[in-house]
């Protein structure tokens, strides 16, 4: 009878073990989710910023030259 009891606490414990892994998973896993989404988010946040700046500076490339053409007498 000593031999069931041991029997069943070494499955009671290789089942706290393998739910303790499984956690330990799901919780790694997130970790790798989140910086996956943070990391996204600053790549989108450096190419909106990116294109920003690149509009700006063609719009006052566009405005420089215009003005530059009036004063030339070419508009």
């Amino acid at each position: 009878m000593a031999s069931k009891g041991l029997q069943d606490l070494k499955q009671q414990v290789q089942g706290t073990a393998q739910e303790a892994a499984t956690a330990a998973g799901a919780t790694a896993q997130q970790v790798v989710d989140q910086a996956t989404e943070a990391g996204q988010k600053a790549v989108d946040q450096v190419a909106k910023s990116t294109q920003e700046t690149i509009d700006k500076t063609a719009n006052q490339a566009s405005e420089t030259f215009s003005g530059l053409g009036k004063k030339l007498g070419f508009m």
